[in-house]
């Protein structure tokens, strides 16, 4: 055991420096700058033909890295594939489907050999659509969806709630060989945007269920991981279970975090989007290994940790305003980062903050809004998508209510402005004949007048 504890304790002392420091951002971003100097290019993704297909225009694909689809009138998909030598990892990291690349997204779990998808958003989160519901609504034969143009049928067999995360079994037919395949999905739902779950315990429970599955085994095609852009929590979910891995096979001392996530971005630009997601990504390591060796012994008490699942139902309070994804791989927030909660065994990980440092809740005034990053597409602006998941503290009907409201009273504002733009172009058509038959007349007057004048 004591021989555990100090192989823990490089981490646990780079942890404890970085926090005292309040050098999060420090540290984001001197990760950012080295990623600048790398030499890849996404050409595939900026021809335009392809720009359509990606969700924001900041986060494209690596040329090299890309997964390329071989049967489909287009090869192109936003998705990396992200290797992991040292824990014997593969992941497909990509965006959350839009309308139109419904198809290629199965297409790419089907031609890859994918066994399953871990989807780490909701559908809706702060009013915006994130991902298109790309999943049949229903369970059985009547709900299945019909993919004509990859040729492929997909169909829901099960369905099982899970209190933070939900997961599903899809049956995917390939009509043009009569073969099938079941895939999982594991539906992390209390996950915020640029954000972190309010604890590690809970996460790390979905990251054993979903290992457990045998989804992350190298006999099979890599997972495919999401979230809205592919980069923060789907970063920040494969680097934890990487570093993991590599400390079971290699011990505590051997894992350098910061330098196993530079070589992860060299497969997919800006994984990990923000300093909070990277200090929450030391915090589930250093738990995890705690948790996930068999030859720790874990103090009784563990059990009454602060970080239960229970925590995990108000996490949708605590997310960050959204930095625009171009600047959120570079730039450091304008505070320092808040204290992170006691653990029974991450308790000497505390550290006292400065007077002036801000809960998770209490960050810099809201940037400009992230809808400057994500393509002109209709996909990012359909109003009927369904709703996936209900909030803390309010019903069924009560969300319902609240949600037919929110998206009437959106509706009648872009219904005003439609009115307001068609009086504008209806005044400028009204106003357009006579001025045009003036101009004429006046025209012709001065052509009349010179001819006769000479």
């Amino acid at each position: 055991m004591n021989d555990e504890k100090m192989n823990s304790h490089n981490i646990e002392a780079e942890y404890m420096d970085i926090a005292n420091r309040n050098a999060w951002p420090i540290i984001y971003q001197k990760i950012g700058r080295e990623c600048q100097s790398y030499p890849y290019t996404c050409l595939e993704a900026k021809k335009p033909q392809n720009k359509p297909l990606n969700r924001y225009r900041d986060v494209n694909p690596y040329d090299h890295s890309r997964v390329v689809l071989t049967r489909s009138e287009r090869d192109y998909i936003n998705a990396n594939l992200v290797k992991m030598e040292r824990a014997n990892r593969k992941y497909i990291l990509t965006q959350g489907p839009l309308a139109f690349t419904v198809g290629h997204f199965w297409l790419m779990v089907w031609e890859q050999n994918s066994r399953a998808i871990l989807m780490l958003n909701k559908i809706i989160e702060k009013n915006e659509i994130k991902c298109h519901w790309y999943w049949p609504h229903g369970v059985g034969e009547d709900e299945k969806f019909v993919l004509s143009d990859v040729k492929l049928t997909v169909e829901q067999i099960s369905e099982e709630d899970c209190n933070y995360y939900t997961t599903r079994v899809f049956r995917i037919f390939d009509m043009e060989s009569s073969e099938s395949r079941e895939v999982i999905q594991f539906h992390y739902t209390t996950w915020p945007d640029f954000g972190v779950p309010s604890s590690p315990v809970a996460f790390l429970e979905f990251l054993k269920k979903v290992r457990s599955s045998g989804a992350l085994d190298p006999e099979v095609g890599p997972p495919v991981v999401h979230c809205s852009a592919g980069i923060g929590r789907s970063g920040t979910f494969c680097l934890v279970d990487s570093c993991l891995v590599i400390i079971e096979k290699e011990g505590m001392e051997s894992v350098n975090i910061q330098q196993i996530l530079l070589e992860m971005r060299k497969d997919r630009m800006g994984l990990i989007q923000t300093p909070d997601q990277l200090r929450f990504s030391y915090q589930a390591i250093i738990e995890g290994f705690k948790r996930f060796n068999p030859n720790f012994k874990e103090d009784p008490k563990m059990e009454e940790s602060i970080y239960s699942t229970v925590a995990e139902e108000n996490e949708e309070e605590a997310p960050p305003p959204p930095p625009p994804r171009a600047e959120s791989l570079t730039r450091a927030p304008a505070r320092p980062l808040p204290a992170i909660p006691t653990s029974a065994s991450l308790g000497n990980l505390n550290y006292t903050r400065s007077p002036e440092g801000s809960s998770s809740d209490d960050e810099p005034p809201t940037p400009p809004a992230r809808e400057c990053s994500s393509p002109a597409s209709s996909a990012d602006d359909e109003d009927d998508e369904p709703i996936s998941v209900t909030e803390s503290g309010e019903n069924g009907e009560t969300l319902r209510r609240r949600r037919t409201r929110e998206l009437a009273e959106r509706v009648s504002v872009m219904k005003k402005r439609a009115r307001d733009a068609e009086r504008w172009h209806a005044l400028k058509r009204s106003l357009y004949k006579p001025l045009t038959i003036t101009f004429g007349f006046i025209l012709a007057g001065i052509v009349i007048y010179t001819y006769v004048k000479h």
